[in-house]
């Protein structure tokens, strides 16, 4: 199993990237955010996860062990695949997606493409219990979350996505009051 790989970033595709290590290029599937902050010639350390086919060995790599092990979690999801958990990774944080899961959220997965209603509710039926002892430290701060929901609502409303609201969420100072028009107001003015 290869569970972290280091090299220099030699080139980003369209869906994926290549690090060189000495020399072999290694193709390594990515989430969308970090792919879009990636510059070639960087080096780059990444935790990964190798999907092993009959007919292809492919690696997936994320930032966090969080990320990886929720990618890891979703593929024990029937009906999900590689592809289809690596774009929920990348429209939502490993802690959105618990919050999501533990919550019952079916409307916030089902907002992801190719995440459909029954999909979304498959999620949180195989994972409720693999996710809840990791997140119940995490629930006490469900107020900021469920304020943070509301700007995420409000902000793809207006068109932006799932994607682009997170980042903007992230981008809030930490010490920001919790009022949805204070956050919704910031969360704008990063973009």
């Amino acid at each position: 199993m290869i569970t972290t790989i280091k090299g220099v970033l030699s080139s980003i595709h369209e869906d994926s990237i290549t690090i060189e290590i000495g020399l072999i290029g290694v193709q390594v599937y990515v989430p969308l955010p970090l792919r879009l902050r990636l510059k070639v010639g960087e080096s780059l350390s990444l935790f990964t996860s190798l999907i092993v086919r009959e007919d292809s060995l492919t690696l997936f790599g994320f930032e966090t062990p969080a990320e990886r092990d929720t990618f890891n979690n979703l593929l024990l999801v029937n009906g999900i695949g590689p592809r289809l958990a690596l774009n929920i990774i990348s429209n939502l944080t490993p802690e959105t997606i618990h919050r999501a899961v533990f919550q019952e959220q079916v409307e916030l997965l089902s907002r992801i493409p190719g995440v459909g209603k029954k999909t979304a509710q498959k999620i949180i039926l195989f994972l409720h219990d693999k996710f809840k002892p990791d997140f119940d430290a995490a629930i006490k701060k469900t107020s900021e979350s469920d304020v943070d929901m509301e700007v995420m609502d409000a902000l793809v409303a207006l068109g932006y996505s799932l994607v682009e609201s997170q980042k903007a969420i992230q981008a809030i100072p930490p010490n920001t009051p919790g009022e949805v028009e204070t956050r919704l107001r910031l969360a704008l003015q990063s973009m």
